[in-house]
């Protein structure tokens, strides 16, 4: 068996949370937190964690907190640690040929430190170029060359940066050997997740949601893995959603959606990129994470009313489990 075969049993059917990186306001990533952090999500039932990835504010790390994130995780999980690779903010990447580089080079970081996958960040500028999708599946292969690992797909939702790949060039990333799947991170757009799922399903590998807001739709539809930000805190939560899904109970899928539905709704709204902020919150709340590494400079300035908003959702929720 392949390492990426090995990959899609291991990870199939499991939840993956995108972890967040706990840090002060200035940015400055408190590892002692980082590992208490590691420790109780390790603890809970997940198939493995994505580390650099969005919610982790993965680009906006610099090397050695990146080096420090990684190794933490590494030690804390007896699981897949999957690596978001792409172009760091504090790459001087002008042309296509700088961001290629700069991918390739935070591939070969996370294969160093010992990460067992990685999901490749979409480059927006193949969506406009007439190669564009040739240029995408050849980054891929070029990662997977250069670093010796399995790769997923990315689909990413362009107000996070990124490029909605089409089903076609879905279908081409898949026909790799080294593509272990495709993580679908649409946000809001039903009709393009359905026809990403459909493509990926020809390929018989991993279909891995990462559809906070139409979670259980997504499963519906097709998926069969989760990589969401929302496990970054509440990774019970996500497990019951996908637990009555596979196990084809059909009542407890319709309770623990609803109920995964209303969190995503208090984290996942306008400003999007504010969502890292909640999570946070809600990770003090669950006590993951103490207050005062509980910052995300790089989103939105929240107003107010957003964290009681969060920890109102929170308090209802855990009324019903008493």
């Amino acid at each position: 068996m392949s390492a990426t075969e090995n990959l899609v049993r291991r990870l199939r059917g499991t939840v993956l949370p995108a972890v967040a990186t706990p840090m002060d306001h200035r940015g400055v990533v408190d590892l002692t937190a980082l590992r208490g952090y590691a420790e109780r999500i390790a603890a809970e039932r997940i198939g493995g964690v994505a580390v650099w990835a969005h919610t982790g504010r993965g680009l906006h790390l610099s090397e050695p907190d990146r080096h420090h994130v990684l190794r933490v995780w590494r030690e804390a999980v007896d699981a897949p640690v999957v690596a978001g690779v792409g172009v760091p903010r504090s790459a001087r990447a002008s042309t296509l040929r700088e961001a290629w580089d700069a991918t390739l080079a935070m591939a070969v970081q996370a294969a160093d430190l010992g990460a067992d996958a990685l999901m490749v960040y979409p480059l927006a500028q193949f969506a406009s170029r007439p190669e564009g999708e040739g240029e995408a599946v050849r980054l891929h292969e070029r990662v997977a060359e250069a670093s010796g690992l399995p790769v997923l797909g990315f689909f990413l939702h362009g107000e996070a940066g990124g490029y909605p790949y089409p089903p076609a060039l879905i279908r081409r990333l898949l026909a790799l050997p080294s593509a272990a799947g495709v993580k679908l991170a649409t946000l809001d757009r039903a009709m393009a997740c359905q026809d990403a799922i459909r493509a990926a399903q020809e390929s018989g590998k991993l279909v891995v949601t990462g559809e906070d807001r139409m979670f259980g739709p997504s499963l519906m539809w097709g998926a069969d893995s989760a990589l969401v930000g929302i496990a970054a805190a509440r990774v019970p939560l996500t497990n019951a959603v996908l637990d009555a899904w596979t196990s084809g109970d059909a009542p407890g899928f319709l309770r623990a959606s609803a109920r995964l539905d209303r969190f995503a709704e208090s984290t996942f709204l306008d400003p999007i990129e504010g969502y890292v902020q909640r999570m946070l919150w809600a990770a003090v709340w669950e006590g993951l994470i103490p207050e005062e590494s509980a910052h995300d400079p790089y989103g939105p300035r929240p107003v107010g009313v957003e964290r009681g908003t969060v920890v109102a959702c929170l308090e209802e929720l855990a009324k019903e489990d008493d």
